[in-house]
């Protein structure tokens, strides 16, 4: 049985995904993927696991890499770090109107997720187990839908229409504020800078409890995608110093 924040953070996953469901996308956008359809049972495993509890930290990324999340359904899902460090294995179907390039292999997909791989190698190299690392912290994406464009290419929400951007925003600020209310972080903290601002706006919004709110720091993190310059010069070393300079320890609590 999952715990009582585990069950609030997974309602909150399906509501978020039914919202998202009755929306439409335009050109250049030929297909939308949704991983807490698809890929719910390997997302349900990690939040039922590790997200039973209040935090300290809280990560948020933007929305799924195409050989992470969009495979395996947890966060930055890589598939080596989810199965082998986090020991989540789900069963993941195919969605209805996959992309002939862009295939679903769920746990099989023999790519790895740079991103992904640099995150959690972060997060083992520091905290040593799973069970370490979440019993203080957790991440989460902002928007867990992928975008491709018909030849295939990833298309970031934050380059979305005014108008679309705005739908999109209303059912994931929703998803953003029920999860912090069940996390209760000190610190929450973009993974980049468009992860940020979506933190500030929804502490900043009434969609959440202004007392909480106050409490809570927000900062960001460089993002490890390799088509960072900065990232590919040493994404961990500069993510200990951020997080130095932000006064954020790097403990693990006693598991």
């Amino acid at each position: 049985m999952s715990s009582p924040i585990a069950q609030q953070l997974l309602v909150a996953a399906g509501e978020l995904s039914q919202a998202l469901a009755t929306l439409r996308f335009a050109p250049p956008i030929a297909h939308v993927y949704d991983p807490l359809q698809y890929a719910w049972a390997p997302y349900e495993a990690y939040v039922s696991r590790y997200g039973d509890s209040r935090k300290r930290v809280v990560l948020l990324g933007m929305n799924p890499g195409p050989f992470g999340m969009m495979q395996t359904g947890v966060p930055f899902g890589e598939v080596a770090a989810v199965r082998d460090w986090m020991g989540v294995r789900a069963p993941v179907v195919r969605p209805a109107h996959e992309h002939p390039k862009r295939p679903i292999e769920g746990f099989d997909c023999p790519r790895s997720e740079v991103s992904g791989r640099r995150l959690w190698g972060w997060a083992e190299l520091r905290f040593g187990s799973a069970a370490a690392f979440f019993s203080d912290w957790f991440v989460l994406n902002y928007c867990p839908l992928v975008f491709l464009e018909a030849s295939g290419r990833n298309f970031t929400p934050d380059k979305l229409p005014a108008a679309q951007r705005r739908a999109v925003a209303q059912a994931c600020d929703r998803h953003l504020a029920a999860t912090l209310t069940a996390l209760q972080p000190e610190w929450a903290i973009g993974i980049g800078g468009f992860a940020e601002r979506c933190l500030r706006g929804v502490l900043e919004s009434d969609g959440i409890d202004s007392a909480f709110a106050r409490g809570v720091k927000v900062a960001q993190i460089l993002h490890p995608s390799p088509a960072s310059p900065a990232a590919n010069r040493g994404w961990s070393d500069a993510v200990d110093r951020t997080l130095a300079q932000l006064g954020v320890p790097l403990r693990a609590a006693a598991v």
